[in-house]
């Protein structure tokens, strides 16, 4: 996932910004797995910013045992950080979710270059995608939404009652530091936290039935 800088919370159109032409472009060096050191490169539309590799190989190692063979669902995916290191780290398939044109493009011509063929790449605002009945059920989500837009108390719910993570699963999730936590469903409980600097970084695990953590 990638940090996106604050826009105006038009939200009918889901992840709400202006249609800007990228700029430049940015590189994402993997810093685990089959692909370690590979680096791929994406547009700078709207901001994006990869997750930091400390943060990433933080996350990793909280996810070390889970990640093989998982099935991981990269909400507001951007450059593909998060989602590109789970599948170098031998999870069985990625579905990426992001609604710049451009950074779809990115990901998906990056995804050829890497050979993964595990992998879906999908255009569309978050919150339409995660407002229908899960298609498929993920063992874990990653989700790092813009900040300051109030994301996470409309789409966290859409989350666990669609149907979108199986029970035993895991959620991760960055939101600003200043901020509490979020209110999440009572089947999730929070397994790992760390604050850096302006983010906070939460992992939970959503409970199995009849198992209390």
């Amino acid at each position: 996932m990638a940090r996106r800088k604050s826009a105006r919370p038009q939200r009918n159109t889901g992840q709400s910004r202006s249609k800007a032409k990228a700029t430049g472009t940015g590189e994402l060096r993997i810093i685990g797995g089959d692909w370690r050191s590979r680096k791929v490169r994406f547009p700078d539309a709207g901001g994006v910013r990869p997750t930091p590799a400390r943060t990433r190989e933080t996350l990793f190692n909280w996810l070390n045992f889970q990640v093989p063979g998982s099935t991981c669902l990269d909400l507001f995916a951007g450059s593909g950080a998060l989602g590109l290191e789970a599948l170098s780290r031998g999870a069985s398939s990625t579905t990426f979710v992001d609604h710049t044109a451009e950074l779809v493009q990115a990901l998906r011509s990056n995804l050829r270059l890497l050979e993964a063929t595990s992998a879906e790449v999908i255009c569309a605002s978050v919150d339409s995608f995660l407002d229908q009945p899960a298609r498929q059920a993920f063992d874990i989500v990653f989700m790092d939404p813009p900040f300051r837009q109030g994301w996470l108390d409309t789409l966290l719910p859409s989350l666990s009652g669609q149907g979108w993570i199986k029970p035993g699963g895991w959620v991760y999730v960055e939101h600003e530091s200043e901020l509490a936590a979020p209110a999440t469903p009572p089947d999730w409980h929070l397994h790992r936290q760390k604050t850096a600097g302006q983010v906070s970084y939460n992992l939970y695990r959503v409970q199995e039935a009849g198992r209390s953590e």
